[in-house]
């Protein structure tokens, strides 16, 4: 604390202390008001200014001290100076005593909380940002709740001052009429419980709750202008629209079928989208190939002295393709008619709120549902660079049609699916140059992590060339070239196919949102509020196409929301949960992670520990010849509480969600540590992880005395 924090905390310590060793309260009672009343109307009428002044100033103070006996004086405001000076008078002094010790409190505490509890308290920051003044308005209509009490909490928010005080002005005025027109009547009270009978405390809750029913007739006013040109059905072909088939409507339509929702899904492509199709499942196969070929050059580390791996690339695609087709059935139309879905084939547009066209050829149909879901997904976004439009690129759409080993293959990008295919390329026998523009490949993980990923990439024969900016493609020579900028020298960098996994932009062309004025963010998803809702309350948005993440596995939990609201919103709604969220990119090793890592605790001002177990510790690993990366915790500070976790190292996919399970569940470190683990395998990673943060912590103080005490035994 520092000089200024001290003096003004002593300055409050020491004018409470006088209140109470002065016995000050005495003048705060009932009786002594009703018993001194006489003398107070004399004083007023003899000097009005200066009875008006002290009394202001000394109502400032109670309130400001945060002592009792403010609302004694309300009462006696109404007995000296009649109902409506005595209104004013104690509206203007009580907020300006209330906006006093709110902002001694933002002063002296502020700080100090947020940073020691800012990540719990980061939802509650986040809600009183928004919707603050709503929140503080209610609170001041309740006179039950303690408004001292109200005036500390909030200085410890992000709530701007300006609204503390007109809210509190405002919102304080019905419980100040009340008490005011009380002390007009002073002679007919006997204590302050005359004040709250059980009739104007119920008052009192009616006008707290006054602003829910407010804000519900607001949104349904809100609704009807949003709606306004548009024109309802009566009846309804559908309970439920969704538009595209992949993890996260196949999940939506899902949910809808079992709950006997009448629901059509629409794809205008393959069932199962993206992930099915080109995304995680032929990527993991073509990995797994990759791997497999990539032993005979690590024969001696497995105790061979040759490992044969001869191969026909179209044969491993063709293992891809039937990857595909065997896993296809799980996310088939005939599947999902079966389990009562309504599966169309088909270009969906739509026209209204409530209403889709589906095109398949010169077919045109229209159906109407009380809602809709988008879940349309996204595509690989191709960056705007000279020269590439005449370059015939690769993307993770197309790649998968590839019967020829790329000779040379250029991959631009260097996050996740950038990783994972130049080395599995690589691995295969292509010459691999990866370019990525920012100082190191997967900017969002752990520098560490990073490295280890880039010196697995070089090993396995990736030429990676970060701070490398692409600026224009050409052919020169006959060859295909890029030309790239790194410290204002250009470099040629030919090749004979491009690869383009640069990020990902969300699938919303075509589908009537500018018609419906639906708003999107700059990388094209669909902006939608804490409920997957977007502009229009029944029309929801879950998957890539809404992002923030463009996870399968984060498609399928939004779609658990986004039905669910869809559905029953009328009658329970659920903000969907990003408070766990794990990934995992699948280079060898791979690199997991769930929660923030170390240097977004770092960013974020997070006070916390990190603990660090090195996999080429563990028995397995070694056994496995897989004796590379760590496990990290962040956790609290000083607490086992984990606050995220990063894992790089062979199958660590599957070692992340022992700590997805904790994180979601409130379990700390010791949980982890006194969980049995089956010897040797790659989990026990996570136990001796715990180990580690626990042996930081032992007690030595309290192991000296144990030594002693068996030293004496002895």
């Amino acid at each position: 604390m520092n000089i200024k924090k001290a003096l003004l905390f002593s300055l409050i310590a020491a004018l409470i202390a006088c209140y109470f060793i002065f016995d000050l309260g005495q003048f705060f009672s009932l009786a002594y008001l009703k018993e001194q009343q006489g003398a107070f109307d004399t004083l007023y009428t003899d000097k009005p200014t200066l009875v008006l002044g002290a009394f202001f100033a000394v109502y400032v103070a109670v309130t400001a001290l945060s002592l009792p006996g403010a609302a004694i004086m309300t009462l006696a405001a109404g007995a000296l100076f009649g109902f409506w000076v005595a209104l004013v008078l104690v509206s203007f002094a009580s907020s300006i005593g209330a906006t006093l010790a709110f902002l001694a409190s933002r002063f002296l505490f502020q700080d100090t909380v947020q940073e020691r509890f800012g990540e719990r308290l980061k939802k509650i920051n986040q809600g009183v940002e928004k919707e603050g003044a709503f929140y503080l308005f209610t609170l001041r209509l309740v006179p039950a709740f303690p408004f001292f009490v109200i005036n500390l909490v909030m200085g410890l928010t992000p709530i701007k001052t300006r609204t503390f005080y007109w809210v509190s002005q405002v919102g304080m005025l019905a419980g100040t009429a009340v008490y005011v027109n009380a002390g007009t009547q002073l002679g007919q009270l006997e204590s302050l419980g005359g004040l709250l009978s059980p009739q104007l405390l119920g008052a009192f809750v009616l006008l707290g709750i006054f602003p829910w029913i407010a804000k519900g007739i607001m949104a349904r006013l809100q609704a009807r202008k949003i709606y306004k040109g548009w024109k309802k059905p009566k009846h309804f072909d559908r309970n439920l629209i969704v538009i595209g088939a992949g993890s996260a409507g196949l999940v939506s339509a899902y949910i809808a079928a079992m709950v006997k929702a009448k629901v059509t899904l629409v794809e205008k492509h393959r069932m199962g989208g993206d992930c099915l199709n080109t995304g995680c499942v032929p990527s993991k196969a073509l990995i797994k190939s990759a791997r497999v070929a990539y032993h005979d050059r690590q024969a001696d580390k497995y105790g061979f002295d040759s490992i044969k791996s001869d191969f026909v690339f179209g044969k491993l695609m063709q293992r891809v393709h039937q990857v595909i087709d065997k896993i296809e059935p799980h996310d088939s139309v005939e599947r999902y008619t079966d389990l009562g879905v309504d599966c169309r084939q088909g270009e969906a547009r739509i026209v209204s709120p409530w209403t889709v066209e589906i095109r398949n050829g010169d077919q045109l149909e229209t159906l109407t549902a009380r809602s809709i879901i988008i879940a349309s997904g996204a595509r690989p976004f191709v960056p705007p660079i000279p020269g590439i439009e005449d370059m015939d690129i690769l993307t993770s759409d197309n790649l998968w049609e590839l019967q020829e080993l790329p000779k040379r293959l250029l991959v631009l990008g260097g996050g996740p699916i950038g990783c994972e295919l130049a080395q599995t390329f690589a691995r295969l026998g292509s010459e691999v140059t990866q370019v990525e523009m920012l100082p190191r490949l997967m900017i969002r993980e752990d520098e560490e992590a990073s490295e280890i990923v880039t010196h697995s990439l070089r090993e396995s024969g990736v030429q990676v060339l970060t701070g490398h900016k692409a600026v224009r493609f050409s052919h020169e020579d006959g060859e295909k070239v890029l030309f790239v900028e790194n410290d204002d020298q250009e470099t040629a960098l030919p090749f004979d196919q491009v690869l383009v996994a640069v990020g990902r932009k969300a699938n919303t062309d075509n589908l009537g949102l500018e018609d419906l004025q639906l708003p999107t963010a700059p990388n094209g998803t669909i902006q939608t509020n804490d409920l997957l809702q977007s502009r229009y309350p029944n029309i929801y948005a879950c998957g890539d196409v809404a992002g923030p993440y463009q996870f399968t596995h984060t498609a399928s939990h939004q779609a658990w929301y986004a039905s669910v609201n869809a559905l029953f919103g009328f009658l329970k709604s659920f903000k969907v949960d990003y408070r766990v969220i794990p990934w995992c990119t699948f280079t060898d090793p791979e690199v997991a992670r769930v929660g923030i890592n170390e240097q977004e605790a770092i960013e974020q001002g997070i006070e916390h520990d990190v603990t660090r177990y090195g996999i080429d510790d563990l028995d397995r690993a070694i056994a496995d010849s897989a004796a590379e990366g760590y496990v990290k915790v962040i956790t609290a500070k000083d607490t086992d509480k984990i606050l995220g976790v990063t894992i790089v190292g062979q199958h660590a996919g599957e070692l992340i969600a022992e700590y997805v399970l904790a994180m979601k569940h409130g379990l700390g470190l010791n949980k982890i540590l006194g969980t049995i683990h089956i010897y040797p395998t790659m989990a026990e990673a996570n136990k001796f992880a715990a180990g580690e943060w626990k042996k930081a912590r032992k007690p030595e103080g309290l192991l000296r005395w144990v030594e002693k005490l068996h030293a004496w035994r002895r």
